[in-house]
């Protein structure tokens, strides 16, 4: 049901290139299709749109999440709690104690088996986090967050 629920995010995304947008809806769908169990939480802040999705409705249990920068268009792919899942293949970005993510320039390089398998074990620790299981809620689109003031968007063409 949720994956329908776009009306926030579309308007949210409207300032990104048309190249972005689809990266970013196509990636949307990726995850949607893989967790429809899970919760989308939307934050439309300052410096970057960002959504992930989490067990509950908190941000502390956000497994995965998409982020675009309001200045460059990047598109990370990120895990809130990254630095505590595999990445045997060392794809993921970040030295912090917390955030992992991979930059998304094109859907065609996106490594969907190998991200698929880190979405997983994600969830998994995601899970484990929630100590109250009342908490846990299903297939809802939530916007969490709107930043009255943004930075200036600076559209360029992504190469395909």
């Amino acid at each position: 049901m949720s994956k329908k629920e776009t009306k926030d995010l579309l308007e949210f995304l409207e300032p990104f290139s048309a190249d972005t947008k689809e990266t970013v809806l196509w990636l949307r769908g990726y995850v949607w299709d893989l967790y429809p169990q899970a919760n989308e939480l939307i934050y439309d802040n300052y410096n970057a749109m960002t959504f992930g999705w989490s067990p509950t409705d908190k941000v502390g249990h956000t497994f995965c999440s998409i982020a675009i920068y309001r200045t460059n268009q990047n598109i990370h792919f990120g895990f809130y709690w990254g630095s505590e899942i595999s990445d045997p293949d060392k794809l993921l970005i970040g030295q912090g104690k917390q955030y992992r993510y991979i930059l998304v320039d094109q859907i065609e390089s996106f490594p969907q088996a190998y991200i698929k398998t880190l979405i997983a074990e994600a969830y998994n620790n995601s899970l484990s986090k929630v100590k109250d299981q009342g908490q846990l809620k299903t297939g809802l689109t939530i916007t969490k967050s709107i930043s009255g003031k943004k930075r200036t968007s600076k559209p360029t063409k992504k190469k395909k």
